[in-house]
């Protein structure tokens, strides 16, 4: 049978801390990428169709399960049909991996009796490389190039190939279990050593059970805090601490445009926030294990700074376009790497002395070298404030002095200073940050603020708005209760506003840019203008938004990286680590964490 598309938001996340796969609603796993996050796609059908990669089990001749949930505070999702002749249920996990990823997938009958299908279709290559497949054993292998995959499932069912692809065919009676494990390797060294599937099913509800057992939050969001925490961890690459910004590439921002983008990699601009939601959860292991990623990525010349790195610091990340693959319902092109970052955007600056202010405010073990790489970055910086960058959200059109930017070089120069007052024999002169402070600011009031309309602009001269301005009061640029920040949070609920949520700024202007076509309200920004809201003040409509952006998560609590209120569907990659960075801040700032 053909199957429908799945929306963005019918798809659940399953995640070793080294990758991680999308199980659909049907069944099928339409996204993996081995051994990492940013490594080439063995399932790609998420971008494509079924003949570039895909593994679908489910009841012969069923379409969506009838439910599905993550077992308790875990990343093990069970999907369950109820058929005319019994109900069955498949629980999908990754266990965290000693050397080879594992795939497991376990089919449980529940009552009755179920006949299931099962089919896998291996594409490598972004689902555009035909492996060769062997019977070996028990198992099967696939193999082409330098990948390697082998299936086998316990007890062994009746398995064949068919149409480029191995198929299953078997019967589930009440509390008969069959298990299928999927392992990768390199082609050119030898087989991995088994897993036992239901062994590593019970550890890994352990592991994760025992990881979210230690969430400080316990105030009504709690589930909501736990499950986006749960999926910033599974976006950490656990080898370095480094978390990618989601774990897909050129899910659209607009169904059919060309907003297409790969966030298989790790963003500084969400350095501060990252730390903020980990240790607000009481994970500061892995809020340390982020600010050392983040220490060894921008060693060097601040000159060089880069606004993203891969997940071990990788500077090089080439984008280019993947012409076979015809994008998620038509919205091509798909791309790999990233062109954005050769960009410059003097915001990271700030983020980057903020990220190791905050570590060391939170009583992080302090590295030696940390202060000389805030000194040496804000060095730089003093030096370049004042130039025109590409601004946060990466924008492809003309550089332009943004507002944003400015505030974050503030930031900068008032957390050393802050550093120096805190501990007066640290090395630096308070003084001169003292005066940069005083100047930026006076500037960015000056230039930025727009006296007649009440509010900050996006950029020096411009009347074009941006969702960043509220996070003006968030870093202590200025206080809440300024006319000031008032004006700019109206001002952007009125002119950036979509149905109560907001986008990152208005693309009526397409010289800001330089693209065509549209985008969905920015999740993270949403959640930003319910910060904005309690620090004027106003906190009953802060409550109000936050309920109404935790009522856009999925079945299993996920979110992308926007939403479309026109249509009532999620947009852009998917899940996205800023959008649950946002809920878990906003949760704790509301005291509902």
């Amino acid at each position: 049978m053909t199957r429908r598309t799945q929306r963005i938001e019918d798809y659940a996340l399953i995640g070793d801390l080294q990758t991680a796969a999308l199980v659909g609603r049907d069944g099928s796993i339409d996204w993996l990428c081995l051994p990492r996050f940013d490594s080439a796609a063995c399932f790609a059908a998420l971008l494509g169709d079924d003949d570039n990669g895909h593994w679908r089990i489910a009841p012969a001749g069923a379409g969506d399960c009838t439910r599905r949930a993550y077992l308790e505070d875990s990343l093990v999702l069970e999907s369950v049909w109820e058929t005319r002749t019994g109900t069955v249920r498949v629980l999908d996990c990754m266990p965290q991996r000693d050397t080879a990823p594992d795939l497991v997938r376990i089919v449980e009958g529940v009552s009755g009796t179920v006949e299931m299908n099962a089919a896998l279709r291996l594409r490598f290559d972004y689902g555009r490389v035909v492996p060769w497949i062997r019977r070996a054993g028990d198992s099967r292998v696939a193999v082409a190039g330098p990948d390697s995959v082998w299936l086998r499932s316990e007890p062994p069912v009746k398995t064949w190939g068919q149409q480029m692809s191995t198929r299953s065919s078997f019967t589930v009676g009440e509390g008969e279990r069959v298990a299928f494990v999927m392992t990768w390797h390199p082609s050119h060294e030898s087989r991995p050593a088994r897993i036992d599937p239901y062994e590593a099913l019970e550890q890994s509800l352990a592991d994760w059970r025992e990881w979210a057992g230690r969430c400080l939050c316990q105030g009504p969001h709690r589930e909501a805090v736990v499950r986006s925490l749960i999926t910033l961890k599974a976006l950490t690459y656990a080898p370095t601490g480094g978390i990618v910004a989601a774990p897909t590439t050129s899910l659209p921002e607009e169904i059919g445009g060309v907003r297409n983008w790969d966030y298989r990699y790790c963003w500084l601009r969400d350095s501060t926030l990252t730390l903020e939601a980990l240790v607000a959860g009481g994970y500061t292991e892995e809020a340390a294990a982020w600010r050392d990623w983040l220490l060894r990525a921008v060693a060097g010349d601040p000159a060089d700074l880069q606004i993203m790195y891969g997940l071990g610091g990788e500077r090089r990340l080439p984008e280019t376009e993947l012409p076979w693959l015809k994008g998620y319902l038509d919205s091509s092109p798909v791309r790999i790497g990233n062109e954005a970052v050769t960009q410059l955007q003097l915001d990271v600056y700030g983020e980057v002395i903020d990220s190791l202010h905050l570590a060391r405010t939170e009583g992080m073990a302090a590295k030696p070298h940390t202060w000389n790489v805030e000194l040496s970055l804000l060095g730089f910086l003093e030096a370049r404030w004042r130039e025109p960058d590409e601004g946060l959200w990466e924008v492809r059109g003309p550089r332009r002095h943004f507002v944003h930017s400015k505030v974050m070089a503030w930031v900068a120069a008032d957390r050393a200073v802050r550093a120096l007052e805190s501990d007066p024999q640290r090395r630096g002169d308070a003084e001169r940050w003292r005066r940069m402070r005083d100047e930026v600011h006076r500037e960015v009031c000056e230039k930025g603020f727009d006296p007649v309309r009440n509010t900050f602009t996006q950029s020096y001269g411009s009347r074009q708005l941006d969702a960043a301005t509220l996070l003006i009061p968030r870093v202590g640029f200025l206080p809440g209760d300024d006319p000031r920040v008032i004006g700019t949070v109206d001002a952007v609920r009125a002119e950036l506003g979509r149905d109560g949520f907001v986008r990152r700024y208005s693309i009526d202007d397409s010289t800001v840019d330089g693209l065509p076509g549209g985008e969905g309200a920015f999740l993270a920004c949403s959640f930003w203008l319910a910060d904005a809201l309690r620090l004027t003040g106003r906190e009953k409509e802060a409550r109000e938004l936050f309920e109404r952006l935790l009522a856009l998560r999925n079945d299993v609590g996920l979110l992308a990286e926007e939403y479309d209120p026109s249509s009532g569907r999620q947009l852009g990659n998917f899940p996205q680590a800023f959008s649950h960075i946002g809920l878990v801040a906003t949760a704790m700032g509301l005291g509902g964490g």
